[in-house]
């Protein structure tokens, strides 16, 4: 669980940091998007290739992983980016309310056996995101909430297919392994840089070098590893929930760090409280069965 709350934090902060800096409509150097795609995960794969482990690793692993990386994150940050051309900010973090569904009933689709029990306090987290993230939505918001369901569906596909495969298989330690996660998405980013990239818009500035720096060894390096591993160590339905503890978490930074007041701080307050007590009612759900 520590490692989930752990990178909930960090990624509070790496959400503004894309939609003001990087790829945002109001952004005024955009950089583009396949090009920030394949700088994370190559700077990603570095921090793990000293760690990776090629002998005595069962291929189907190494396949299974490869596989997980390239959807996961690869296909994700694809239709993640291009939400960003169509939504502003806070429309792009409404929309990712429904990635808790897309993560339980994945999860359960993979054991066989659906726990329906399960939805109703998954349900309230949802309610919860939605209601400090309701506002008005921009003309383009249909598009928008296709690209970022897209993104949602490979990011819940991805947790529970890597919780599911690391039950199944036996490793001394994940970091041996865990760069083939990042080896596939790397792939489906180079892939798509090389048909889709445009090479006039690479960074120009300075502090945008150091956001995909920071991006790529902290955010995707450790982020995505911290929380892939914190999904093996609870149940799916609190994986699914902490998706959307995110979104108070990204406010708060946005508050803080650039100063962008909470609007409407009860609707704010009302539904960080029933993400919080989404939680305790899965706990409660948990130790009845």
């Amino acid at each position: 669980m520590r490692y989930l709350v752990i990178v909930s934090v960090i990624w509070a902060f790496s959400f503004p940091l894309i939609g003001h800096y990087l790829v945002g409509r109001n952004v005024a150097n955009p950089v583009d998007s396949y090009f920030v795609i394949v700088a994370r995960f190559a700077l990603a794969l570095l921090v793990f290739l000293p760690f990776i482990r090629f002998k005595n690793v069962p291929n189907m692993l190494k396949l299974s992983l490869i596989s997980i990386g390239a959807v996961q994150i690869g296909i994700m940050y694809i239709c993640y980016y291009q939400s960003f051309k169509y939504l502003q900010i806070h429309e792009v973090a409404l929309f990712t309310i429904f990635t808790p569904f897309y993560v339980s009933v994945f999860y359960d689709i993979c054991k066989r056996c659906m726990r329906w029990r399960y939805l109703p306090s998954i349900a309230l987290a949802v309610l919860g995101a939605y209601i400090i993230k309701y506002g008005d939505v921009s003309d383009d918001f249909i598009v928008g909430f296709l690209w970022i369901q897209g993104a949602n569906m490979c990011f819940g596909i991805g947790q529970s297919a890597y919780k599911f495969v690391m039950e199944k298989f036996t490793m001394p330690k994940q970091e041996q392994v865990f760069g083939y996660f990042y080896i596939g998405a790397l792939s489906v980013g180079l892939v798509s840089y090389a048909f889709f990239g445009n090479v006039n818009m690479l960074p120009s500035e300075t502090h945008q070098w150091l956001i995909l720096l920071y991006l790529g060894v902290v955010a995707s390096g450790l982020g995505y590893f911290w929380w892939n591993k914190g999904a093996c160590g609870v149940d799916s339905g609190i994986l699914a929930i902490m998706n959307n503890v995110l979104i108070p978490l990204a406010i708060v930074a946005n508050a803080l760090v650039w100063g962008q007041s909470i609007e409407n701080l009860g609707q704010f307050l009302l539904g960080s409280l029933l993400i919080a007590l989404s939680l305790w009612w899965h706990y409660r759900i948990l130790k009845r069965y």
